[in-house]
């Protein structure tokens, strides 16, 4: 099961630095209502990757039967 939590923070980090990338890309032409767009995504993604790791980290400190 930790491997799922892994598994699932590391699409919402690779989500994120996309997200990242394409705001940068689109506040570097003025376009900063799209940009505004992305890094709100990219936010998102962020928190969901760091909500993520957190469960895995936990599942992997639970089955390696060590504290927190």
């Amino acid at each position: 099961m930790p491997r799922d939590s892994h598994q699932r923070a590391a699409e919402f980090h690779e989500m994120a630095a996309h997200a990242h990338r394409a705001a940068a890309a689109h506040h570097g032409k003025e376009d900063h209502l799209t940009g505004h767009e992305h890094s709100r995504q990219a936010m998102e993604h962020a928190t969901k990757a760091w909500t993520y790791s957190q469960e895995a980290h936990e599942k992997s400190a639970e089955a390696s039967g060590k504290e927190k």
